[in-house]
Parts: C-alpha cells; structure tokens; sequence
C-alpha cells in the first residue's frame, strides 16, 4: 500500500507550518505501508495541480492532506469537503470569494477514511482529538475537496482525506498566546497512529458510534 502525504508550506506572516514540518518527520514506512511525502503550496490553483502529479506519479492508494487549524486543541480529521473557495489571499494573493472549485463537481465530497477510528486510536495514545465536519473554505478545503474531485472524475481506486493539527507551541506567542497548541513530537505521534489506523481499517467500515468522535475539537 502506498499512501501519499501532503503538508503546506507556510502562509502569510507566519515562518512555519506545522503541517509540512510533520510530514517531514514522519517514518517511511508505517504498519506495512510505504509513507510518500509531498510538500504542497499554500495556493487556491496551484496545491491542487502538485497534488494531481503526484498522484499520476506515484500511483498512491490513499492521499491525507495535513493542514494547520490555529485555535483547535486537537487532532481533528476532516470528514466532508464543500465546493467552494471563500477566503482571504493566498501566498500568491489570490483571493477566491464565493467562487465554485468545480463547476461539474459534487457540492461536497465525503472522505473515504475511518474518521472516527482514527479520533479513538490518537486518544487512546493521549493526545487530544476530534472529528471535524467543517475543513472551512480556504486553502485546506480547496485541496480537499480537489482530490475527492479528482477521485471522483479521474481515480476511482483512490481513497483520500484531511486532518487538521493545532498551532506549535512557538506560534502561540503574543497575540495567539491563549490559542492551545500542540508539540511536534504530539503531532508526529498522532499523524503516525492515523495513518497506521487507516492501513488497520482499509477494507473495513468505520466506527459507527459519538463516543469517540465529536468532542475536543475547540
């Protein structure tokens, strides 16, 4: 199995992101599964063209996208992807307001990950986690709902999905300084542990229960 894992390059003001900072660290090879990682901009059109040769490249079986959440506490894996890019400038200051990723594409996508399974298995290793159900509409949605698009048009075999981390402890200084925040240690950790659970439940269907899922996200 290959699983391909992307993480963006910092944007705005801000000098790192802990999404490609995690990515970075994290093993070649986790529960069986070859680790492909990908650096990805923080950028509306182009994120999406770097994932799609990725994917014509490699050949992955799954594709997780990690992001930045500042002001979540947790883990928090996404678990739907809407069709619309609504935020400020990116890293190359384009602004897409109220505009449709994909005209001929679903108004949203649902992952194909076990969402819940893998909120269980980071708390079990005590981490904070949480299932999302808004990945919002800026950068992190627009290459969500980019690969569940290409999935939908071009991939059928692919399976995909996004998680969220919390700021870094050294982002939370001055005006974030009451933001929760992780460490990169914790973050290596509980990516690892999602994807080994995503190997552990490939073929198999997700938790069905709350317990494990909704709290800890703010």
């Amino acid at each position: 199995m290959k699983i391909l894992v992307t993480g963006f390059n910092p944007f705005g003001k801000q000098k790192v992101n802990p999404a490609i900072e995690v990515v970075k660290r994290l093993p070649n090879q986790i529960a069986g599964a070859q680790i492909i990682k990908l650096e990805i901009p923080t950028e509306f059109k182009r994120s999406a063209k770097v994932v799609h040769e990725a994917i014509e490249k490699d050949h992955p079986d799954y594709v997780i996208d990690i992001g930045q959440a500042g002001g979540r506490k947790g883990i928090t894996p996404e678990r739907v992807a809407i069709n619309l890019d609504d935020g400020a400038p990116d890293n190359i200051g384009d602004n897409s307001v109220d505009q449709q990723i994909a005209k001929d594409g679903q108004a949203a996508y649902f992952v194909q990950l076990p969402v819940k399974a893998i909120v269980k298995a980071i708390r079990k290793i005590g981490i904070p986690s949480g299932l999302s159900t808004t990945a919002g509409t800026y950068v992190c949605n627009h290459i969500m709902y980019s690969v569940q698009y290409m999935r939908d048009k071009e991939f059928p075999h692919l399976k995909a999905g996004f998680i969220h981390i919390p700021f870094l402890p050294s982002q939370t200084i001055g005006k974030f300084s009451k933001l929760p925040s992780l460490t990169l240690a914790q973050d290596v950790k509980g990516i690892t542990t999602a994807l080994a659970t995503v190997v552990k439940y490939d073929g198999k269907s997700d938790l069905h229960d709350v317990k494990h899922a909704y709290a800890c996200i703010k």
